[in-house]
């Protein structure tokens, strides 16, 4: 007969690896991004394509795992009504969101980038707000009025900022918000509860396709103009790949983890991502004021996912952690979440 205690040391400590893995591939997948758009070697200063590209990639492995291989299962009740008024817009919203974040690495570095994204609980409020999902209260006022503080202070401790990479940054975290604002719809009002896996397989080609339509305007005649990038096989194919990985390593930590365990090492992976980057790229000069600055908005971060936690399990105390409450964590080409 097994050991209880040996079997739960075994699944902690199989817990504390998926969540390793996560922070890992997370953080690892940004630098991976940074580096393509911003090498010298590679000279691929294309945030659309490469984006265009993962989604592809991601389109064709999905597929590959639920239908060929059937390693991994798609949820059921996908209608075409729900498709069109939910799918759609929530595709068409992540690609925003990987477009422009990705556009910003081209400008401001991967720290204050990050930093800006602590904002994105203000902006899914207040869109909430709008939506009729949230409702306004003294409390949620001064959680958004402490974010935002701590991102000011944040962007004042800037010493080399550029307003274009800002803006690229803040119309990243706005695509972001309205596409958890659609996520939110399609749960409460559709009733349809999504695995990560499933929203991939259903929300990736119609990303691939909103993009692709900018793509050939915006990008492919500068690439055909110039022909000056040498973006290699390997290097293509293994940033996709950790890309795609990534989304998995989110199925694993939702599986074996809590909303609030998920949560919090979301935090540590920007925490992470902000102090390495600082050694990573030259391009990176963190102050006092910056991390000061970034230690307020993270509080603030703090306090609305455990605000947001509580009225969840009030909301429905014998519902389990649901997959749903996790789907805004997928993260692809910029780890933008």
């Amino acid at each position: 007969m097994a050991d209880p205690q040996k079997k739960w040391v075994s699944d902690d400590v199989l817990t504390y690896t998926y969540l390793l893995l996560y922070i890992a591939l997370s953080s690892g997948q940004i630098f991976f991004n940074k580096w393509v758009l911003s090498s010298k070697e590679i000279n691929f200063p294309y945030p659309l394509g490469l984006t265009l590209l993962h989604m592809v990639f991601s389109s064709i492995l999905c597929f590959v795992l639920t239908k060929v291989l059937k390693i991994m299962k798609v949820e059921e009740g996908m209608t075409l009504d729900i498709y069109i008024s939910s799918i759609i817009p929530i595709g068409a919203m992540f690609a925003m969101t990987l477009w422009l974040g990705n556009t910003a690495y081209l400008y401001i570095s991967v720290s204050f980038a990050q930093m800006l994204k602590a904002i994105m609980p203000v902006a899914v409020f207040i869109l909430g707000v709008a939506a009729g999902l949230e409702v306004m209260s003294c409390r949620m006022l001064l959680i958004m009025s402490v974010i935002s503080f701590g991102v000011l202070v944040a962007s004042y401790g800037e010493i080399d900022i550029n307003w274009v990479g800002v803006v690229y940054q803040m119309g990243g975290v706005v695509g972001e918000a309205l596409r958890l604002i659609f996520m939110e719809i399609l749960v409460k009002r559709k009733g349809l509860k999504l695995n990560p896996i499933s929203v991939m397989y259903y929300v990736s080609p119609c990303s691939a396709l909103c993009l692709l339509i900018p793509w050939i305007f915006l990008e492919k005649p500068k690439m055909d103009e110039q022909r000056t990038w040498s973006f290699q096989p390997p290097i293509l194919t293994l940033n996709s790949l950790c890309t795609f990985a990534l989304n998995l390593s989110v199925f694993l930590v939702i599986q074996h983890t809590s909303a609030l365990t998920i949560r919090v090492a979301g935090v540590v992976k920007d925490w992470v991502v902000v102090l390495l980057s600082a050694i990573l790229f030259a391009d990176t000069k963190l102050t006092l004021i910056n991390l000061f600055g970034y230690a307020i908005a993270i509080a603030g971060v703090a306090a609305y996912n455990n605000h947001k936690l509580k009225k969840q399990t009030s909301r429905a105390s014998s519902d389990e952690s649901e997959p749903t409450q996790s789907i805004p964590l997928i993260q692809s080409s910029n780890s933008n979440k």
